[in-house]
């Protein structure tokens, strides 16, 4: 799937499943950042993966006491460049988020992120490319 007219975080809308990342985004004032330049890869956990965290996680990660988290979250599944899913085939990679930290990628078996899926890959944007994730990615520590 390829859509090379909008930017991530309007391909992301458009898609339809990642309302809750969208609003996460949103919530943390990143939506300007994602339209921004890039380029970016971003992970993006479905829907459903976001459902998959325990019970309020996400209600709580939205206010606006908890921006800061929700910000160090959501730039965790964000890695500056574009990276294609043949760029890791065959590899383990460690790169560095746009928050600083990193993310172990592994593409000898599939993708994975930090253990995390990779369901549907290399959806490219005018900015980038997003990669579904079937796991929300949490800080370490």
């Amino acid at each position: 799937m390829t859509d090379t007219k909008h930017d991530i975080v309007d391909t992301a809308v458009a898609a339809g499943s990642f309302t809750t990342l969208v609003a996460a985004v949103g919530a943390a004032g990143l939506v300007d950042t994602l339209k921004g330049e890039g380029p970016f890869t971003v992970f993006a956990p479905s829907d459903d993966a976001f459902a998959a965290l325990p019970a309020g996680t996400v209600d709580d990660l939205v206010k606006p006491e908890n921006k800061a988290k929700l910000t160090e979250i959501l730039l965790l599944h964000v890695v500056p460049g574009t990276v294609m899913a043949a760029d890791v085939s065959g590899k383990m990679l460690d790169p560095a988020t746009a928050g600083g930290a990193t993310v172990h990628v592994d593409g000898t078996d599939g993708v994975t992120v930090n253990g995390a899926k990779v369901v549907t890959a290399d959806i490219a944007c005018t900015n980038g490319v997003i990669h579904v994730i079937d796991k929300v990615l949490l800080p370490t520590g």
